[in-house]
């Protein structure tokens, strides 16, 4: 008689209860799989587990094998006695499906979209290197203005509470299709500028590569903001100081010396919203 099937973390769990006269300890009628055969000598008489597939987490095996130890520390199964131990292990297979399904759905979702440009500490622009592919932060005079590089920020939902008030984004150059990114060069994080589009962004599985697209933008005052590469805490967007303004635009941890990572936001009045599906 089959007690439930369960999906769960670690596969189709199907548990079984049969008259001891049919079934001996540890005999499989249905399941073949090395799990279950492993598993099935801490059952007591009369019970037994299939696995559709091997496990993926530690944990779930973890969980399942304490629960067998407490079934096999008895003097075997008898479905009315141990009844409630059954439903303490269908539902912990259940929850861990729920926690694992929920986290596949996790994203940060794109909500809206608007114009802006950004300046350091020391009034500096940020200027696009079309030979390099790099950003560099210059001090823009007079009819030299036009150099300056106008981001689309992208604001997104976070799909976790989050403890601070930082909200994530995503940068891209107006009038192309580069976007900052953040990864890692020789093992430091590093800024970077690659190509997508606002289709690929509009949404971001949380633990995806793709979260490198994404910085929080934490406002520490009136249109200031810092921000913090999503996919490498700690590590913000920064400048060099005005001496050396040849060196780009790049990610540095907070309180690095002679880099500034506090920059105006300036928002346009271009504002669009992205509707919902």
């Amino acid at each position: 008689m089959s007690l439930k099937n369960t999906l769960s973390p670690i596969g189709l769990v199907r548990l079984n209860h049969r008259p001891s006269s049919r079934v001996r300890r540890g005999e499989f009628l249905e399941s073949n799989t090395s799990a279950s055969v492993a598993w099935s000598s801490k059952l007591p008489q009369g019970l037994d587990v299939e696995i559709s597939h091997h496990p993926i987490t530690l944990r779930c095996v973890a969980n399942l094998i304490i629960v067998m130890e407490r079934l096999n520390g008895g003097k075997g199964f008898a479905l009315g006695r141990d009844e409630s131990l059954l439903n303490f292990l269908l539902e912990m297979l259940e929850l861990e499906s729920e926690r694992t399904e929920a986290s596949s759905r996790a994203a940060f979702s794109s909500k809206g979209e608007y114009e802006c440009s950004v300046t350091d500490s020391e009034n500096k622009c940020w200027v696009l290197n079309e030979g390099s592919m790099e950003l560099h932060a210059m001090m823009l005079q007079g009819g030299s203005s036009y150099h300056k590089v106008h981001l689309n920020l992208s604001t997104y939902i976070t799909p976790v509470p989050s403890e601070t008030k930082a909200r994530p984004v995503a940068l891209g150059i107006k009038g192309s299709n580069l976007y900052l990114s953040c990864i890692t060069s020789e093992g430091t994080p590093t800024l970077h500028l690659e190509v997508n589009s606002t289709t690929t962004l509009k949404s971001i599985n949380h633990e995806s590569d793709m979260v490198r697209f994404l910085f929080y933008k934490q406002d520490t005052g009136v249109d200031i903001s810092t921000l913090e590469s999503a996919h490498y805490r700690n590590w913000f967007i920064s400048t060099a100081l005005q001496q050396d303004n040849t060196k780009m635009v790049n990610m540095c941890q907070s309180a690095t010396p002679n880099r500034f990572t506090t920059f105006t936001v300036q928002q346009s009045d271009n504002i669009h919203q992205i509707p919902e599906p």
